[in-house]
C-alpha cells in the first residue's frame, strides 16, 4: 500500500497502516467541529492532539471520542475566547483546524500561523475585506500554510467538471451561474426565540455566505491560476421570507416579529480580468425545498453544463449526438478526478456528497507531502472578500466594486 494509498483510505482503513501523520488541534466541536472531527478519526494521516471549545461539556464529549476511536486522550481546552491559544503553544500540535462561529475564522487563522501552526480553517475564511488582507499577510510571513476547507469544491462532479476544463472540451470558457440557495429561517432564532448567531446578521445587506457557491466555480475558470476577479456589483430583493416564518413560529404580536432582515434574495454580477461574466445568487430566507443547497452552471464556447437540485447535465457540440442536455454521470466515469479514483469510492456515505473526508484526506496528505495548499489563501481572500464587497455595492446602489489583488501583497 503506497502513502497516497493509505491516506486516502476508505473509512474502514486502520490507524496503525499509517506510516506518519499529522498531529492536529481541534478549535471548536459543535455541530460542524464534531462532525469533521468524526470523519477525521477515520483518516490515518490525521492525529488528533487537543481539543478546544468554550464549553467543557463539548470539550469532554470531544476526548472521549477521540479516545474510544483511537486509544489516546487528547489534550483539553476549554473557558474563554482566547484559551485556544494555549494550543497553539503545543508543540505536540502541528495544525489546527478551525471549526468556530464565522466571525472567529480569520483572528484564530492569523494567531496559529503567526505561531507557526498550519491552518485548516472553515468557511468563510474573513467577514471583511481588512481581514482578507490580514489573514494573506499572515500566511506569506508565517513558514505554516493555510488551506480553505470549502468541501463543495470536492464534489465527485464538480471535480470532474474541472477535470475537463483543464482538457478544453469546454472551449475557452466566458460565463457561469452559481448560488446558494437554503432555506435556513429554523435556525435564526434558538428555540426558545432568542436570536442564533445566524440571526444576529439578518440585517446585514450583500452575500452572507458566498464560499459554496463561488469555489467550484473559481477553480474551473482558473481564478489565481491565469484570471482573478475584477469587480463585483451586488443589489438584493426585499424581505419577506423572515416575517412570514415568524408571524407563524412565534406569533403576529410576538418580539420576534421586530427582527428584519435586509432581504430575502440577493444577486451578484462578478467580472474577471478575462473578461468572463459570473452571477451569483444567494439566498437562506425564502421557503424552498432544496434537494441540493448549491447550483452551479458553466458556459464554454463548445459546450454547457449545468447542476441544479442535484441534477447534473451536460452538452458538448463536438460529442453530444443531439441538441439537447444529456445526463452526466457517463462523463463522471470517463473523466472522474485522481482523488476520486483513489478514493475508490470511500466516505461516500459521509455528509456532503462523501467530499469532506476525502477533503480531510487531501489537507492531510498535501502537509505530509509538501504539495501546496489545495485551496489556498488567496482563494480564501477572494472568495470570502465577497461578503463585504456585496454589501458595500448593495449600500451603494449596485455600483461595481473593485477587488483587490491579494497576490500583490
Amino acid at each position: 500500500m503506497t502513502r497516497r494509498e493509505v491516506l486516502l483510505a476508505a473509512p474502514w482503513a486502520v490507524a496503525a497502516a499509517a506510516s506518519s501523520s499529522v498531529r492536529f488541534g481541534w478549535i471548536g466541536v459543535g455541530n460542524r467541529g464534531t462532525s469533521l472531527l468524526n470523519l477525521g478519526l477515520r483518516i490515518p494521516a490525521i492525529d488528533v492532539a487537543a481539543v478546544c471549545d468554550l464549553d467543557p461539556a463539548r470539550a469532554a464529549a470531544a476526548v472521549d471520542r477521540v479516545q474510544t476511536a483511537r486509544n489516546r486522550k487528547p489534550a483539553s481546552i476549554s473557558g474563554g475566547a482566547d484559551e485556544f491559544k494555549r494550543m497553539l503553544d503545543s508543540k505536540d500540535v502541528d495544525a489546527v483546524l478551525i471549526a468556530t462561529p464565522m466571525h472567529e475564522h480569520a483572528r484564530m487563522a492569523v494567531a496559529a500561523l503567526d505561531a507557526g501552526k498550519h491552518v485548516v480553517s472553515e468557511v468563510p475564511a474573513a467577514l471583511t475585506v481588512e481581514e482578507c488582507w490580514q489573514l494573506v499577510r499572515a500566511a506569506k510571513r508565517s513558514r505554516a500554510k493555510y488551506i480553505f476547507a470549502e468541501n463543495v469544491c470536492y464534489y465527485q462532479s464538480n471535480m470532474a467538471v474541472l477535470n475537463m476544463v483543464k482538457q478544453g472540451l469546454f472551449g475557452e470558457l466566458t460565463y457561469a451561474e452559481c448560488g446558494y440557495v437554503h432555506d435556513t429561517r429554523n435556525l435564526q432564532f434558538t428555540p426558545d426565540g432568542k436570536l442564533t448567531w445566524r440571526g444576529e446578521k439578518l440585517n446585514q445587506p450583500g452575500n452572507r455566505y458566498p464560499t459554496h457557491a463561488i469555489g467550484p466555480i473559481s477553480q474551473w475558470l482558473g481564478i489565481h491560476r491565469g484570471d482573478r476577479f475584477v469587480s463585483i456589483s451586488s443589489q438584493s430583493s426585499r424581505a419577506g421570507g423572515l416575517a412570514e416564518y415568524t408571524r407563524r413560529k412565534f406569533g403576529a404580536d410576538s418580539p420576534q416579529m421586530k427582527v428584519t432582515a435586509a432581504g430575502d434574495s440577493n444577486v451578484s454580477l462578478i467580472r474577471t480580468a478575462q473578461g468572463r461574466l459570473i452571477e451569483l445568487r444567494y439566498d437562506v430566507l425564502s421557503p424552498r425545498p432544496h434537494p441540493s443547497t448549491t447550483y452551479h452552471n458553466l458556459q464554454g464556447t463548445l459546450g454547457s453544463y449545468r447542476d441544479e437540485e442535484r441534477r447534473q447535465e451536460i452538452w458538448l457540440d463536438k460529442r453530444s449526438a443531439k441538441v439537447a442536455w444529456e445526463p452526466f454521470e457517463p462523463f463522471i466515469s470517463e473523466f472522474d478526478h485522481p482523488l476520486w479514483k483513489q478514493n475508490k469510492g470511500g466516505g461516500g456515505e459521509a455528509m456532503h456528497r462523501g467530499a469532506d473526508q476525502l477533503m480531510l484526506a487531501d489537507f492531510a496528505s498535501s502537509l505530509l507531502e509538501g504539495r501546496d495548499s489545495p485551496v489556498n489563501v488567496y482563494d480564501a481572500a477572494a472568495w470570502s472578500a465577497i461578503i463585504d464587497l456585496s454589501a458595500r455595492s448593495v449600500v451603494a446602489g449596485g455600483a461595481p466594486q473593485e477587488f483587490p489583488d491579494f497576490s500583490a501583497a
